[in-house]
């Protein structure tokens, strides 16, 4: 009994030590050399201060910027709250709020179809895209808001719209930071 004992006690020392310590470290390390960038959060820098994650969401609300998913993470896009509503689809409170980002998003862009990412959000509520529709969707609002034509704002979208992965993998998508930030750079905005 004893020696079955002391067998567990050093199954459990060493497994622990190798795949709690050794392994962990071992793939750190690796993705450290061969994928820096995402292995940091593929931060994304402007004149030397960090402005955001090209992997995380971040709210946008002024009329010259294209706004982002929804976020039910923490107070909206806390990475250390990733987390979606867990609310059905006919949850009342879903509801009312569905409705009342359709009845926003509406006011904002003068249209009646309002795209269904801009309105819902993902599992994570982290998402940093949207759909090229919900971007097409802001077109005419960010254009008037920075007092540029939507042929000039369209090509800056197609430009950031990413495909699908490999060809086959996903939906094609817009990253909203980056999309913003090359906004802000090629046409700076403010706001009166």
């Amino acid at each position: 009994m004893k020696k079955n004992f002391v067998i567990a006690v050093w199954f459990t020392l060493v497994t622990t030590l190798m795949f709690g310590v050794l392994y962990p470290l071992a793939v750190t390390g690796l993705a450290q050399i061969f994928f820096p960038r995402q292995a940091k959060g593929q931060l994304i820098e402007r004149n030397g201060k960090i402005v955001g994650s090209r992997i995380i969401g971040q709210s946008f609300t002024g009329p010259g910027y294209f706004h982002s998913r929804p976020s039910n993470a923490g107070t909206g896009y806390d990475a250390t709250s990733s987390s979606g509503s867990n609310l059905g689809p006919t949850n009342k409170i879903l509801l009312d709020r569905v409705k009342t980002d359709v009845e926003r998003a509406r006011a904002e862009n003068g249209s009646t179809s309002v795209p269904v990412d801009l309105v819902t959000a993902s599992g994570s509520g982290l998402d940093p895209d949207i759909s090229p529709a919900a971007a097409e969707f802001q077109v005419s609002r960010v254009a008037r808001a920075r007092k540029m034509s939507e042929a000039e704002l369209r090509a800056l979208v197609q430009r950031f719209t990413e495909g699908r992965r490999f060809g086959f993998l996903g939906e094609p998508r817009v990253n909203v930071l980056e999309l913003n930030l090359a906004l802000d750079s090629a046409h700076p905005f403010s706001q009166r």
